[in-house]
């Protein structure tokens, strides 16, 4: 006990009670007295005082237990049994005695014990906190749309969807009235396998899509298959006729060729309440804006806007550009980067008051798929996402054109070149930012394999299996090598038994010159390549094998990423601020 605290005996953990004496180098047990004390050992009830002759006035005994009775294995207010011996009170260095070890493990006993109560305690509070998370969270089951969980170790596609439903106090005037909650913002997240980086893709709500059949479950728990629809709005994949958002998902599969993992959905609300959370967001407009149809009012320049003026942010269309969809596509991305900016910044994440205030504002928002329902997998979401480089988080949106069949231009169609080619891009993990050291490429030896003769096409001996290419995948791509390419030596032999991500062709080093052909013809990367041996077909003779995987897309689709992106591809990076005209 130090000098400071001498005189207050309230409220003393035992276990402070034991101080490092430096004159000795060990433990002794200092007190708190109630009154002075000596600073050698008392001496036994009966005895004379040491170095005190028969004349010195005595020193009236303290009230209350003697110190000695305190340090004994007694509890407070126990007296210690008639005879039992008394041990000195450790002094400094002369007459000093150890403290027994039962005592001190007692103390520690004690002292460990009211820690591991607190800790329980808070881990208890932590678990119901979670729980009670977890029950702000609503799920929609979209069966085979996505993923049945979620994978630390791969790279992820999440659909992220805005609906223009209104729920809750003070939303209205914007969109339409009474909708059913279609899919008014989309964005296609993808995370790179390495977390490297990170491409959020807008789809045009617009867009001219064909939506295909979605079998969609139903409140009693049945299956309900919601027939598909041809050359309309893509925002019509969810709510129209019952659809849920794994019709969304599928219908980003069908146009983009990219398949969702996962869906987060949010509606008016998220805006207004995840920016109150976070304290609001900083935005930067490049003209002043009195929008009278939203109620946006910014003077030029930065502000700072949550709640309602945030919805209106996100909401105006007409302040911008030439007021269409994808000048507000823009304006959404700007937006989210400053909401990612501020939700990862140590403003927010050393606030304990606007962390819990964000985790109940983030999980009172979302509805996602039953794959990453429960809060730890949004968690371990979070985390993963976290790992990102911010100025390695691209925003983009799908190239498209002006819909050619309208006068009246109202509707957007995929520009289908440079669109496939940023699809390819994203499918196979290529990064839009400026990735070097960590950006996916082939090895020089696995380069080298498409290095080197070819042989004709009409050498070419191969075997086709469909190892998860869809239905019919290894009967088209036969009649396609045979009646286009000239490859009459192929064979179809139906299903590999075995599913592949990638489309393989396997084959013995002297076939490398017909495996390097059939490559080029199909449109394969040198990675497609399978050095080793091959099989013999129905006539006894040498064939390499060619096996149809998942990334499959119908015969003569090249399968070969390119490595940059599209020319004059819209793009802006989250760690920067863009200011919106």
């Amino acid at each position: 006990m130090d000098a400071q605290g001498r005189g207050r005996a309230d409220n003393i953990d035992p276990a402070d009670q034991w101080v490092l004496n430096p004159d000795t180098g060990e433990y002794e047990l200092r007190l708190a007295p109630s009154a002075a004390q000596s600073a050698v050992p008392r001496p036994r009830r009966g005895a004379p005082a040491r170095g005190k002759g028969p004349g010195t006035p005595k020193t009236p005994a303290p009230r209350g237990p003697a110190p000695e009775e305190l340090a004994s294995d007694t509890l407070p207010g126990q007296r210690r049994r008639r005879g039992t011996p008394e041990e000195p009170l450790p002094g400094r260095r002369r007459g000093r005695t150890k403290p027994r070890k039962g005592k001190a493990k007692k103390v520690l006993l004690w002292t460990g014990g009211g820690m591991a109560f607190v800790l329980v305690a808070v881990t208890a509070a932590g678990y119901l906190y979670i729980k009670h998370l977890e029950g702000n969270v609503t799920t929609t089951d979209v069966g085979s749309a996505g993923k049945k969980g979620f994978s630390k170790n791969e790279a992820f596609n999440i659909l992220i969807i805005g609906t223009d439903k209104r729920t809750g106090k003070g939303n209205t005037g914007y969109g339409d009235t009474g909708s059913v909650g279609h899919a008014d913002t989309d964005i296609l997240l993808h995370v790179a396998k390495d977390r490297s980086n990170a491409t959020a893709l807008s789809i045009p709500r617009d867009l001219i899509v064909n939506i295909p059949d979605c079998p969609t479950k139903q409140p009693d728990g049945t299956t309900k298959v919601i027939p598909g629809t041809r050359n309309v709005r893509f925002n019509t994949s969810l709510g129209q006729d019952g659809r849920d958002p794994g019709c969304t998902m599928r219908t980003v599969k069908e146009v983009t060729g990219i398949a969702p993992d996962h869906f987060m959905m949010a509606d008016f609300n998220a805006v207004k309440t995840l920016t109150s959370a976070v304290g609001g967001v900083e935005v930067c407009v490049g003209k002043p804006v009195n929008d009278k149809e939203s109620h946006l009012k910014l003077p030029k320049g930065k502000s700072v806007i949550e709640g309602e003026q945030a919805l209106a942010f996100v909401r105006t269309r007409h302040s911008f550009g030439n007021q269409g969809d994808l000048d507000r596509i823009k304006v959404q991305q700007q937006f989210l980067g400053a909401l990612a900016r501020k939700m990862t910044s140590s403003d927010t994440l050393t606030d304990p008051g606007k962390l819990l205030d964000l985790a109940e504002a983030a999980t009172k928002a979302l509805t996602v798929d039953t794959g990453i329902g429960s809060v730890s997998t949004l968690k371990d979401v979070a985390l993963e996402l976290k790992k990102v480089p911010p100025k390695n988080i691209t925003f983009t949106t799908v190239p498209v054109l002006d819909n050619p069949a309208e006068r009246v231009k109202a509707t957007v169609v995929l520009n289908e070149q440079p669109a496939q080619q940023l699809f390819q891009m994203i499918n196979d993990d290529v990064s839009l930012s400026a990735v070097k050291q960590k950006q996916k490429q082939e090895s020089a030896a696995v380069a080298a394999r498409l290095k080197g003769s070819r042989s004709a096409a009409s050498d070419i001996r191969v075997d086709i299996y469909n190892g998860g290419a869809p239905a019919g995948s290894a009967q088209e791509t036969l009649s396609w090598l045979q009646n286009n390419q000239g490859v009459e030596k192929s064979s179809q032999l139906g299903n590999a038994g075995k599913t592949l991500g990638r489309t393989t062709i396997a084959y013995s080093p002297d076939q490398a010159d017909q495996a390097r052909k059939l490559a080029d013809l199909m449109g394969l990367p040198a990675s497609a390549l399978q050095p080793g041996t091959s099989e013999k077909n129905a006539q006894g003779l040498p064939a390499i094998v060619l096996t149809l995987g998942k990334d499959f897309k119908g015969a003569g689709v090249s399968l070969t990423a390119p490595t940059k992106a599209p020319a004059d591809l819209q793009k802006a990076t989250a760690d920067k601020q863009v200011c919106s005209t």
